[in-house]
């Protein structure tokens, strides 16, 4: 990689970590002399209203810089519904080439990092995504500190709260995050936390949906003990939980996915890869069928390879775990399939366990 500063001078660059749940990376280049640099801003301050300037190299147009407000916060889902998200959304104009340039308040702080637009014609259509500056911030430090971003896990299935739901857990509230599944020996079932409470508030920080309590727990640091404000029956209670490690849940909710599924996976090898077209991260393949599982019974072969979920890519072990774990028993799901032996893709319907 090589870096181009606004003077001309040119760096050589390398990659410190990256991060591809948030889709952000830190690089680094060496230069003798002090550089000039931006400083950050504080992106839960941000209103909607606020005037924002965007910079970057629209169309390959370097230097452009674009004005606009911020139109909503806690955008989620826009791109891939599993990872880390929590957009501004703003309507200054981005267009393919201002992906990684700034959203600047007017004190010239950077409060966030333009990641994505929505867009029919390919181009600026007046809504556009960045990634929040304190997300960006922490995901950056523990990628400079420890090459990798560890993020925290409770070992819960949650959803967003419905006029419906509310109603059956005797809620009078909407915003919250309700538990529909609580992994067993995960963090929340040592805790004591169960199918149905609803998780109002993460250390001392109001939950409006389950997208902002997942973010929330991700970033607590790994061990640290965190109180959980949850309605149960109606009643508000406490509850305290030490926040486990993402990367271990794995191990865990592989257990559950035995059980959904009769299956167990693996990562794709590079001559999987390399065979079958595939990117790196793209899918995992079966390693073990139950004979009477209901993989088994839609006709799965150890070698097949699963690419998606009910129209949710599968991207690595990980992904197809907390894809799966989040299913009900007797629910009908459809898997995005790769035959080892014709190498042909088809959807199969299978029915959870």
């Amino acid at each position: 990689m090589e870096v181009i500063l606004s003077d001309g001078n040119k760096y050589p660059a390398r990659l410190v970590g990256g991060d591809s749940k948030t889709d952000l990376a830190v690089i680094r280049i060496s230069a003798k002399e002090p550089l000039p640099h931006v400083t950050f801003g504080d992106s839960d301050k941000v209103e909607v209203g606020e005037w924002v300037v965007a910079i970057g190299a629209p169309r390959a147009l370097e230097k452009t810089v674009t004005q606009g407000i911020i139109s909503a916060k806690h955008r989620r889902g826009v791109t891939d519904p599993t990872s880390y998200q929590d957009f501004l959304q703003t309507d200054a104009a981005i267009n393919p080439g201002n992906s990684g340039g700034p959203l600047l308040n007017l004190y010239g702080e950077v409060i966030g990092v333009n990641a994505a637009i929505a867009t029919e014609s390919g181009g600026f259509e007046g809504i556009g995504f960045t990634i929040p500056s304190n997300m960006a911030l922490h995901v950056a430090r523990a990628l400079i500190a420890y090459g990798k971003v560890e993020r925290g896990w409770l070992g819960v299935t949650i959803r967003d709260l419905t006029p419906e739901l509310a109603k059956s857990v005797h809620a009078e509230t909407q915003k919250g995050a309700l538990v529909v599944d609580v992994a067993k020996e995960g963090p929340a079932d040592k805790a004591g936390l169960k199918k149905n409470d609803v998780v109002i508030a993460y250390r001392g920080k109001e939950i409006s949906d389950s997208g902002s309590l997942r973010n929330e727990v991700a970033t607590t640091p790994i061990g640290q003990e965190a109180k959980l404000t949850i309605l149960r029956n109606g009643k508000k209670e406490d509850i305290t939980v030490k926040v486990g490690n993402l990367e271990n849940a794995t191990k865990i909710l592989a257990v559950a996915v035995k059980d959904h599924l009769g299956a167990e996976v693996r990562p794709l090898t590079a001559q999987e890869v390399d065979k079958y077209g595939l990117d790196k991260n793209q899918g995992v393949a079966i390693s073990w069928l139950d004979p009477k599982g209901p993989f088994q019974n839609a006709g799965f072969e150890i070698g097949d390879l699963i690419l998606g979920i009910d129209n949710q890519p599968v991207e690595g072990v990980d992904s197809f775990v907390q894809l799966v774990t989040a299913l009900k028993p007797g629910q009908k799901v459809s898997f995005l399939a790769l035959d080892h032996r014709s190498s042909n893709t088809g959807t199969v319907l299978v029915t959870v366990r």
